[in-house]
């Protein structure tokens, strides 16, 4: 009876901590292009402030170097002032699948150089696309690479298309058309929230529990506007937002997929994959024609009556 007790207490107090949900956020793409709702220092104050006031605490910013123009270079200070995080993510974004590794490397080194000015720089690399090579030679050249340099992959578990419904918003705000912006809030984090949700269930059904998760974001104008909501839906949610260097810690953080491949899902999808999992390693949610639609139909003013 005492043995059950026992037995009953460390399976109480261990359970909780293997599957608490927990998940760093990250932002690709910075210095994002910013002439659509906000202009690109509009944009930095918004996000900052909503960064604070919600208390998520250090993000990362992932940047491509060659937006690094006069406002460009300005609103990176202004994160790396902040006290976030300035990770790399290539000079001029290129896609691995259409570039040699020579000049890959040589575009990661540009960067590299170019982001030592930051205070806050971290030798973390996100790779453009999520594409790490698709050849052992491409994919073995930039492990190294990585390696000498004392860098980090800056793998993401979760994955989505907030990219696309940013460039719906953009589309609509060009073209004048009006734009319910609670039922964008509302459609940007059900459709988030959908994508974590499905990635960590595969998570717990390949690894026995749910890991330390990275987001996938970007530095748009409806991240500013609504990561806000984003975090407080998490929190509801029992989500607990963590730095990067904390999810890192996690072990699949040195996981790696025996095969190279063309399009990687994410690290959660890549143990899927090798697990025998072949279809639905991106979530339903990662499609452009469902977003456009349920986006005309949920959040365009006109279709809303």
């Amino acid at each position: 009876m005492q043995r059950s007790i026992f037995i009953l207490i460390i399976y109480l107090l261990i359970i909780p901590a293997v599957n608490a949900k927990q998940l760093a956020i990250t932002f690709d793409d910075a210095p994002r292009k910013a002439d659509g709702y906000f202009d690109g220092p509009t944009r930095a104050k918004v996000l900052i402030e909503s960064l604070e006031q919600h208390k998520i605490g250090k993000v990362a910013f992932f940047s491509t170097t060659q937006s690094l123009d006069k406002e460009g270079l300005e609103r990176i200070r202004r994160y790396d002032k902040a006290g976030h995080i300035i990770g790399n993510h290539t000079h001029s974004h290129p896609n691995f699948l259409k570039t040699e590794l020579s000049a890959y490397q040589a575009d990661f080194l540009r960067a590299h150089q170019l982001l030592q000015q930051f205070d806050n720089f971290k030798p973390y690399f996100r790779f453009p696309y999520l594409r790490e090579g698709e050849t052992v030679e491409k994919r073995d050249g930039m492990r190294s690479l990585l390696q000498e340099n004392n860098y980090q992959n800056a793998y993401i578990t979760l994955n989505n298309y907030d990219w696309y419904i940013e460039e719906l918003f953009q589309s609509a705000v060009k073209d004048g058309r009006p734009v319910d912006m609670e039922r964008l809030s509302s459609f940007y984090v059900d459709v988030l929230m959908a994508s974590i949700n499905y990635y960590d269930a595969m998570a717990s059904k390949y690894l026995g529990h749910s890991p330390k998760h990275v987001i996938l974001l970007h530095e748009m104008d409806i991240t500013a506007l609504f990561i806000g909501d984003l975090a407080q839906r998490l929190r509801q949610e029992g989500w607990k937002i963590i730095p990067l260097e904390e999810a890192y810690k996690d072990p699949i953080a040195t996981y790696q997929l025996a095969q190279p491949i063309k399009y990687n899902p994410g690290r959660v999808g890549e143990i899927a994959l090798a697990k025998g999992q072949k279809k639905n390693l991106w979530h339903y949610t990662l499609d452009e024609s469902y977003l456009q639609k349920r986006f005309n139909q949920e959040v365009l003013l006109m279709s809303a009556h």
